[in-house]
């Protein structure tokens, strides 16, 4: 995650400290890189001198010497930060090296210079400047820069000696920099003159689009311009208009590019085509111009792209269009989150341009028209982007880092939307600096003190224009105002129909309970008066910029919603004869006219007439289209009154399908919803209801103020209440089921799961490669017309193939399937002998003409074959059938059979020995062709065949040239074992062998030495091959492994993905373009200072427990870290520590395994390797194809390397094809400061050359005025590579590789305006590539088998998903991988897993309201580039970046996908603190979406259905979680009220307190979702679709017994705590989570501080809540029932205030316990003050915990006084039952309680004054006064208890009555800040805090010290927390408590 946000892990660190530049310089690799910013221009030269070090030390002083020199000449007063620390240690260096230099010195130092110069001239740049290859092309680059900055020094020397410079040298320099200005370091594309014959730069595509791009004619050029070589029509459009060089060349690259590529997709075939093609153009054109063309169509303007009428200049203009409109985006900086204001800044360009080649004449000058702001250099930036970015920050710092009310300042939002309307014109072109747009408001001017002072122009301030964010919940009622109308009119009809009549639902058609219900009417006109006047109170302050024909129309709702509201209810008073209560009133005033319903009837049907309207518009979505679409007056006039017209938010209809399903979804929801609700909930109330109502009470237990209150109403509403709140939540629970049933049903007909365990891989693995070649390899022919639906779903894919093509098909699933096995070995998920069964062999054997299939299916078979035939006795029937029905057993024979006959003939030579061969092997193959071999052979001799062949091939693994005789021999008893025990008849050939005589029945003897002419010319040793090796290898493992390889791969991780990928490849995916026609694409990952790869100190620096990262990582990933050791040849950790190359590979290896940088680029970097395999399968002819990938791979290692290989090809392919930038923004100054992160970085970017890191550089560069000598600082957004590796000259040192600068784009000003994540993706996304664009967060991962799949899933952007609309969001699915490091991770990871796989499917089809949750969604990048970027930046509103971009899609006619073949890692958080951050901050994000325009316009927009289905799966979620915790707080008050009253005794007898169904069913909803169900229906359906519904129950049994329904209890209530108060105050930050392992104990305070406010005030309170009930309580008691539902709200209690300490590693530990007690002690006690962190002091954390109020405004600041108010029913209600006050109950009693508290508080102060006053100087004063108190205190206490007899429940029931005051009271008194500080009593309100903190710190304390006495709490809490670990094997406690005694014993060692 990248933002200004830091990790926890360090400090934000300033540019560059003393120290750090002192102290590293000389001594670090990277010495030449800590340079101060404003001296940046001397890095190159201590680059040099640091490469000509070796060689030649006085060349690198003098070097350094000059670079001191231009240091002090760029910054003669030092005043850059940073410059005279950096020059003092370059002094004392130089003066170091000075001395040691001039020993030996022979010549003058100019003489020196001058050999060095030649010397080195001759030597790199002669030779290498006939290379052709990339390698030497970027050698040869760095080079001539060297070489020119030798020269510059060359210069200086030489001067200062006074000697004139050879003439070869400054020839060879006139060369040099010649060539350095052609020679530029490149990012993708060598654009120079001498690069033409690189592989990239030979791809017809690109040279057409070059020589298109090249094509200047008819361009007028500025006068005085200079020509240069291929200049193209970007150089000119730089001319005119003033852009960057730097942004030219980058935009230069990216056109030609993204051309090249649509060019290549045009024409799949590549023939030698120069001429670019114009559709390829065209297409581009259209896309990059939609949001243009519909901008200008929307203002009514013309738009500025104006085509000529002469064919040839076409093709030129339209790329002078786009290319206009892309350098304008290059370098509009934070403009481009504000696409429209681009669309106003390209239209006047876009004008001008054309006016330029029309030659018109500006009617006011009489000139040729020239650009307004002219063409010098920079001039865009400076005239066009600064003045709108310079507004842009002056609002940002309106908002004061986002505390100011969000009315006070405008946002990316409002000042893009400046443009949505015709008024923005009048900024005119040239921009008038006087606009209103540009005006600053009142405040912003007030804020700017230190600027001259201006005149106060605030009212011209433009202001918000088409909404306004006011923090209060009615915005939840606004935006979905349709959803709360409907189920406000339900619950009132479902009323109306249970009260009326027979209560039955038939009884809504009896006349008069039919006309009741039509009262809903009325009650929908008060709500639409309610919408429109709240409409107006939220954009009250948009009055003055909102245009006059919205005024006009809200202020109409507002009357007609008015008039309707008389209108509905006079003509319903007139439609009865005898109307009911109100409607007599009404009667009265109106007159009593006689009654005429259908009068009533009419105004309906006219009050619903737009409704009818809009229905019907609904059912034909396309009508509504067109008509929202249209600019017809009419029309627009109809869509005026619907919704105010707005840019966005038009035409979102989906297709009739689309909307038929999800209208489906949604209407058997709401019946069962309804239908629940009317039957269970709101039924069995009214009866109760009824008889409550009748019941007259007529004493009271305390002073009832309304004691003559109809019908008992108090009673009817503690009632209802709590059951009206679970009907609005509990369509969250309906949602849930529904979307568990149809999430699961979509997923099976998906094809999810049929492929989950190996057992199942290895029944399915026939079908594989078939499987394999249709998913992944292009089709040569057209497929056949592709089957849609259930066909497609059901049918198996078509897997069959001609034989030709056979062969090669295998070969390409052979070279996969290993990319894919090598991957997992190299990620040690497998050991070698895993790799060596699960491999196909890469080079096919074309002798055996059968599928080899890889051993670990073969395993086993050939011992159990020998066996069964050494059995069989000639009877083959058992064999037979075992051959038939196992196939791998017939592979297996088959193969051994042919692998032993091949290897047999290739080691025999002699031509006799051969015939013998021949023959025998010719008798057995006429046996099998007969089918007789077991009757004629005798199989009981093959087991020692066998032996024989084994021992054989491992002669043959060792290869030995002694063994030759013995290889002979064992051959010769091979030999006889087959002609003598298997072959019962003779071989003739053998028999006429001289050999075969000593069988034979000759008598005579032969000589020996002729004996051994038989097998005398043997092939062997055998010339090895790595064809061979693998086959011998191959052959060892069938014969030689017994055991069957069932669990091979072991690894579980290693099972899941090899499940998954086989899985997918039986879903349907479209299928793949050869890698040069698939669309080409980006990943973008943004990075802050999270870690890139671990430190050894890092990983071994241990906590408190004495744990380390690495052993942690060594015992939760035993398998991995065996294999480990294994692939790097090392038996343990001590062998692996003596060698630094290892040693970096063990880092490698731990950071891996953790979310770091080095896990996120490897995995991202998968993509580029998948990509180089296939394009080399789809270009290979067949012999390479037969060779295989690796040995192209190895042959391009090799000295041979032609120039245009195929795997050059594959490499340039891969380079078009793919980019991976990473936006590192704090590179630049980590560089500067020498830190690690920037080392780690290099390091990266030196293993993948084609990372490219982008970064904001900041700069400090001496002003223009030389007068003044100001230092400014200067922003660039710089892309960097790694530079070519620098050998240093003619030295032994190590290789040194730095970075080397591709593009510095000059920002207009600092980046980080608004959210840091997006804006840090903003400013690299100019650098990014293609037609998509892949967003990575740093936390994820990618697998090879998944990179695979990529071109699949581009082919997604070519399709309409739903009839209507191609994609511009493409979901993926994501794997998280961090759920086994304990319990709470495995929570938290089931249930991401179940939002990322089963919801967001559901979400995608059939509801249609995905939008981007974040990461690893891939974008349409041109569609995206155009409407404002990837995520949206406003400070606060925007805090969760992701989401809008899914919104700001959807309302832009966009379309959002979800596709499941394909799957991303992604990293959790895995520890309780870290996992509520996480959930804090996403709650806050919603509680911004809430007041957002985007969810507004979302709500409006879409239709009823799929609005819906927006409110439930974004706010709603939310909403509905805070309605969970209100109905218990209402329930629980409300019973307060019916117990304190005395009403609950007086009503014991009703069933309505007694024994009330439907309260119980109401909370029996409640906390099913308290405990989680709601995500656990999910979880379990997604665990049973893909992992079997067997294992989905054992989980979530496990689950339960982690108590997992603790965790969700929790969570809820961080949800709850965080979205109500954004809600109400803001306070929203981005929460840095931190992403390292937690095995940490978190200590006492650092829980107390977190959950403080969210939880354990909550808790208290609940708790106080219940005991109250339960003291006085009378009803209940004995109800099953309802001891579960108070048992649940217990849980609630005991969760919320316990949790923290229970999911706590060593959370029961004693000694923990103690050290906690003393922190905390301290950290309550000490003093806050400025500067004091709130870690050390409760004064600091408690003031910052009330900050949110200083910003909340009057509103909030009432609702949280009101709120408070609840605090004081306690004291009221239990005054009047403690036992002294004797039945009085008269008011005075509640008098004479707070008496009692003004006096207790009234002696604290008195205390705390005495304190201050007198305990210096009168002490033992000071001690009698407070033992007199004391004394005071004792005595009225025992005179309470002797007289009016005070009982101990007295004394619980002050406590219960007094606490909750005195809270209340602080509350308020915090609310009131300004106030209370300014009487004096902040130092009382503070002190009385401290005391309530204390006594809630040891109420928690107490309990979990108490269990922490026995040691078994401890271990059963380890248990839980670590379950998943220990089923890994792993032993926690050694985790947790072990390893100190194991280390130290090692160290000593």
């Amino acid at each position: 995650m990248s933002t200004r946000r830091g990790s926890d892990r360090q400090p934000p660190q300033r540019q560059i400290l003393r120290t750090q530049t002192a102290g590293n310089l000389g001594e670090s690799m990277l010495d030449s890189e800590v340079v101060p910013s404003s001296l940046v221009e001397i890095a190159p030269i201590l680059r040099v001198a640091n490469q000509v070090e070796g060689s030649n030390p006085r060349v690198a002083y003098l070097c350094r010497f000059y670079a001191f020199e231009k240091a002090h000449r760029l910054d003669p007063t030092s005043s850059g930060r940073g410059v005279r620390q950096f020059k003092t240690a370059l002094l004392q260096r130089l003066e170091r090296e000075n001395d040691t230099t001039m020993q030996g010195k022979t010549i003058s130092d100019a003489r020196e210079m001058q050999r060095f110069y030649l010397d080195y001239y001759q030597k790199y740049i002669q030779a290498l400047r006939d290379a052709a290859d990339k390698a030497d092309r970027a050698q040869l680059t760095k080079a001539y820069q060297t070489a020119a900055v030798l020269f510059e020094v060359l210069r200086a020397v030489n001067q200062t000696e006074s000697v004139k410079v050879d003439d070869e040298v400054l020839e060879a320099q006139t060369e040099v920099e010649e060539k350095n200005r052609i020679y530029v370091p490149y990012n993708i594309l060598p654009l120079d003159p001498e690069s033409e014959h690189q592989v990239i730069m030979r791809y017809p595509e690109i040279k057409a689009t070059v020589i298109a791009l090249r094509n200047t004619r008819g361009l007028p050029w500025p006068k005085g311009h200079k020509k240069r070589v291929n200049e193209d029509i970007l150089d000119w459009l730089q001319a005119m208009f003033g852009f960057q060089k730097d942004n030219v060349e980058n935009q230069r690259e990216h056109l030609i590019l993204l051309l090249a590529n649509v060019h290549i997709r045009q024409f799949p075939k590549p023939d030698q085509q120069p001429k670019l093609d114009d559709m390829a153009v065209t297409d581009i054109m259209k896309k990059l111009f939609k949001n243009y063309k519909k901008w200008c169509k929307y203002l009514g303007r013309k738009s500025s792209l104006w085509l000529p009428t002469i064919q040839q200049e076409v093709q030129q203009r339209k790329l002078l269009y786009m290319g206009l409109y892309l350098l304008i985006w290059g370098e509009a900086a934070n403009l481009r989150f504000m696409p429209e204001c681009l669309c106003y800044i390209y239209h006047h360009m876009a004008f001008e341009l054309y006016g330029m080649l029309a030659g018109s004449v500006s009617p006011m000058t009489g000139e040729h028209i020239k650009p307004a702001y002219g063409g010098e250099n920079e001039a865009f930036l400076r005239k066009v982007v600064k003045p709108i970015y310079d507004t842009i920050a002056r609002e940002a710092k309106m908002s004061k880092d986002g505390s100011s009310k969000h009315s006070q300042w405008r946002n990316y939002d409002d000042l893009n939307e400046y443009f949505w309307s015709a008024d923005c014109f009048r900024l005119g072109w040239p921009m008038r600096a006087d606009a209103d747009f540009f005006c600053p408001s009142a405040l912003g001017l007030r804020a700017e003190k230190d600027e001259v002072k201006k005149p106060v122009t605030g009212d011209r301030w433009i202001g918000k224009v088409n909404f306004v964010e006011i923090r209060s919940f009615w915005h939840i009622f606004r935006s979905f105002d349709r959803m709360w109308s409907f189920f406000i009119l339900s619950l009132q009809a479902m009323i109306i129909i249970a009260w009326n009549g027979s209560g039955k639902l038939s009884s809504i058609f009896e006349g008069d309970v039919f006309k009741k219900v039509l009262s809903i009417f009325i009650t929908s006109t008060i709500l639409n008066f309610g919408q429109a006047v709240i409409d107006i109170i939220l954009m009250w302050k948009a009055r003055k910029t909102m245009p006059f024909y919205v005024k006009i129309r809200y202020v109409l709702k507002v009357l007609s919603a008015a008039a309707w509201v008389i209108v509905l209810p006079v003509t319903y008073a007139y439609s009865w004869k005898n109307p009911p209560g109100l409607g007599q009133t009404i009667k009265k005033w109106f007159g009593s006219s006689p009654s005429s319903p259908s009068l009533f009837i009419m105004a309906i049907l006219i009050y619903l007439s737009p409704n009818i309207l809009s229905v019907l518009l609904f059912v034909f979505p396309l009508i509504r289209r067109v008509l929202e679409r249209s600019n017809n007056k009419i029309v627009l006039f109809l869509m005026w009154w619907s919704q105010p017209r707005l840019y966005v938010g038009r035409g979102m209809h989906e297709s009739s399908v689309s909307l038929l399903k999800y209208t489906m979804f949604w209407v058997l929801l709401l019946v069962s919803k309804l239908a629940f609700s009317f039957f269970v909930e709101i039924k069995p109330l009214v009866g109760p209801t009824k008889a409550v109502m009748k019941v007259h009470i007529r004493n009271y237990q305390w002073h009832e103020f309304f004691p003559r209150a109809n019908s008992n109403i108090g009673v009817v509403i503690s009632l209802w209440a709590p059951v009206v709140l679970v009907y609005f939540m509990d369509t969250q629970i309906w949602y849930a089921i529904y979307s568990t049933i149809f999430g699961g049903i979509y997923g099976a007909f998906r094809r999810l799961g049929e492929i989950r365990t190996l057992g199942m891989l290895r029944s399915r693995f026939e079908s594989l490669p078939g499987a394999f070649n249709a998913c992944l390899i292009p089709h040569e022919k057209v497929e056949t017309i592709k089957k849609r639906g259930l066909r497609a779903i059901f049918s198996r894919r078509n897997t069959g193939t001609t034989e030709s093509n056979k062969e090669k098909e295998e070969a390409r699933f052979a070279q996969m399937w290993n990319k894919i096995i090598t991957s997992f070995w190299e990620e040690d998920l497998i050991d070698n002998r895993e790799m060596n069964l699960m491999l196909v062999p890469y080079w096919a054997d074309r002798e055996l003409d059968l599928i080899q299939w890889p051993p670990f299916l073969l395993a086993s078979k050939i011992p159990i074959a020998l066996d069964m035939a050494k059995d069989s006795n000639r009877n083959d029937r058992e064999l037979k059938n075992r051959l038939a029905s196992d196939n791998y057993m017939h592979c297996a024979v088959r193969e051994c059979y042919a692998s032993f006959k091949s290897i047999i003939k290739f080691l025999v030579q002699g031509d006799g020995e051969k015939k013998v061969i021949e023959d025998i092997f010719a008798r057995v193959d006429e046996y099998i062709e007969k089918d007789t071999l077991i009757q004629e052979l005798n199989m009981s001799a093959l087991p020692i065949l066998n032996e024989q062949f084994v021992k054989l091939i491992d002669f043959l693994i060792i290869n030995n040239k002694e063994d030759k005789n013995r290889v002979v021999i064992l051959l010769l008893d091979m030999l006889e074992v087959v002609t003598r025990d298997i072959l019962e008849d003779d071989i003739p050939s053998l028999m006429d062998s001289n050999h075969g005589g000593s069988y034979g029945n000759d008598e005579g003897m032969t000589p020996i030495d002729q004996q051994h002419t038989f097998l005398g010319k043997l092939r062997f040793p055998v010339p090895e091959t790595e064809d061979w090796k693998e086959r011998i290898r191959r052959l060892h493992l069938l014969l030689t492994v017994k055991e069957s390889a069932m669990d091979v791969p072991s690894n579980l991780e290693a099972r899941r993905r090899i499940s998954f990928f086989s899985n997918s490849l039986f879903m349907d995916m479209p299928s793949a373009p050869k890698v040069r026609n698939m669309l080409s694409f980006t990943v973008l990952t943004p990075y802050y200072r999270e870690e890139v790869n671990y430190s050894i100190n890092l990983l071994e620096k241990q906590n408190d427990d004495g744990v380390s990262i690495l052993f942690y990582l060594q015992k939760i990933f035993p398998d991995e870290w065996k294999n480990f050791l294994e692939r790097v040849g090392c038996n343990n950790e001590e062998e692996l520590r003596a060698n630094d190359v290892l040693e970096e590979e063990l880092r490698l290896w731990a950071s891996y395994r953790s979310q770091t940088l080095t896990k996120t680029v490897r995995g991202m970097m998968y993509y580029r390797k998948a990509l180089e395999l296939q394009a080399f399968l789809d270009m290979a002819n067949d012999e390479e194809l037969m060779k295989g990938y690796k040995a192209a791979e190895l042959n391009s290692e090799g000295p041979s390397k032609s120039d245009n290989s195929t795997w050059q090809q594959c490499q340039a392919i891969a380079d078009l094809k793919f980019t991976y930038v990473v936006s590192c923004q704090e590179y630049g100054k980590h560089k500067r400061a020498g830190h690690p992160l920037a080392k780690d970085i290099l390091r990266l970017m030196t293993t993948y050359p084609s990372l490219r890191v982008a970064y904001i550089d900041e700069v400090e560069e001496t002003g223009k005025d030389k007068s003044k000598k100001m230092v400014e600082k200067v922003y660039y957004s710089t892309l960097v590579k790694v530079a070519p590796p620098t050998k240093p000259i003619d030295s032994s040192e190590p290789i040194q590789n730095l970075d080397q600068v591709i593009y510095r784009i000059k920002l207009p000003g600092p980046a980080m305006l608004g959210e840091g994540k997006p804006e840090n993706q903003n400013h690299a996304i100019i650098f990014t590539r293609g037609e998509a664009l892949q967003t990575i967060d740093m936390n994820q991962d990618n697998y090879m088998e998944e990179a695979f799949k990529v071109r699949n899933l581009l082919q997604e952007f070519l399709k309409k998903h739903d009839g209507v609309r191609y994609p511009t969001i493409l979901g993926l699915r994501e794997h998280i991988f961090t759920g086994s490091v304990s319990s709470l991770a495995w929570f938290m990871s089931n249930q991401e897993t179940s939002f990322v796989t089963i919801g967001q499917r559901l979400l995608a089809s059939p509801l249609k309201v995905r939008f981007h949750y974040g990461h690893p969604d891939v974008f349409d990048r041109l569609f995206h580039l155009t409407r404002g970027g990837v995520s949206k930046a406003s400070k606060v509103i925007n805090l969760s970046e992701d989401i809008f971009a899914g919104f700001n899609s959807t309302l832009r006619e966009g379309n959002v996908t979800h596709h499941e073949y394909i799957q991303v890692g992604k990293g959790r958080d895995v520890g309780l603190n870290q996992i509520s951050m996480f959930e804090a901050k996403i709650a806050n994000g919603n509680g911004e979406q809430t007041l957002s325009r985007d969810i507004y316009r979302l709500g409006h927009r879409f239709d009823f259905f799929r609005m819906l289905s927006c409110y439930f799966t974004t706010i709603g979620f939310y909403f509905s979680t805070m309605l969970t915790v209100l109905t218990v707080y209402v329930f629980l008050y409300g019973r307060l009220y019916l117990v304190l009253s005395g009403l609950e005794k007086g009503l014991s007898t009703q069933r309505a307190i007694r024994d009330n169904k439907a309260l119980q069913v109401a909370l029996a909803s409640q906390s099913f979702v308290q405990i989680g169900f709601l995500m656990a229906l999910p979880m379990m359906m997604e665990i049973g679709l893909e992992k079997g519904f067997r294992n989905a129950l054992s989980d979530f049994i496990l689950m339960q017994l982690q108590l997992a329904p603790v965790f969700f209890t929790f969570s809820l209530g961080t949800k709850t705590h965080y979205y109500g108060r954004t809600l109400l105050h803001g306070g929203s930050a981005y929460r840095a989570t931190g992403r390292g392992f937690v095995v940490f104990h978190a200590k006492f305070a650092d829980n107390y501080r977190l959950y403080s406010r969210s939880h354990f005030v909550k808790g208290i309170e609940l708790m106080i809540l219940l005991l109250v009930f339960h003291i006085f309580g009378r009803s209940y008691r004995g109800v099953v029932a309802y001891v579960l539902i108070t048992i649940s709200m217990w849980f609630m209690v005991g969760t919320w205030l316990f949790a923290p300490f229970l999911f706590n590693p060593s959370g029961f530990e004693w000694q923990k316990i103690l050290d906690d007690y003393t922190d905390w002690n301290k950290w309550i006690n000490n003093r806050g003050g400025i500067g004091v962190h709130p870690d050390k002091s409760w004064e600091s954390w408690w003031e910052k915990e009330q900050e949110h109020l200083r910003f909340s405004g009057k509103r909030g600041i009432i609702v949280e006084i009101l709120l408070s108010l609840r605090f004081f029913i306690f004291q009221y209600g239990l005054v009047y039952h403690l036992s002294i006050v004797d039945k009085t109950k008269s008011f005075l009693v509640y008098g004479v309680s707070w008496i009692v508290i003004i006096l207790v508080l009234f002696l604290m102060k008195a205390v705390a004054v005495g304190r201050r006053q007198l305990s210096a100087n009168f002490q033992l004063l000071f001690r009698l006064i407070k033992g007199l108190i004391f004394i005071t205190f004792i005595s009225v206490f025992i005179t309470l208890i002797a007289l009016p007899h005070m009982t101990i429940r007295d004394v619980i029931v002050c406590i219960l009555a007094f606490l909750p005051s005195g809270w209340g009271l602080l509350l308020i008194a915090q609310a009131c800040k300004p106030l209370i500080q300014h009487a004096g009593f902040w130092g009382s309100v503070r002190t009385l805090a401290r005391g309530y903190e204390i006594v809630m710190g040891l109420l928690l304390f107490t309990p979990v010290a108490f269990l922490a006495w026995f040691p078994f709490v401890s271990e059963f809490q380890t248990r839980m927390l670590f379950n998943q670990a220990f089923s890994r094997g792993l032993q926690i406690s050694r985790i947790l408590g072990g390893p100190r005694k194991d280390r130290t014993s090692r160290n000593k060692e």
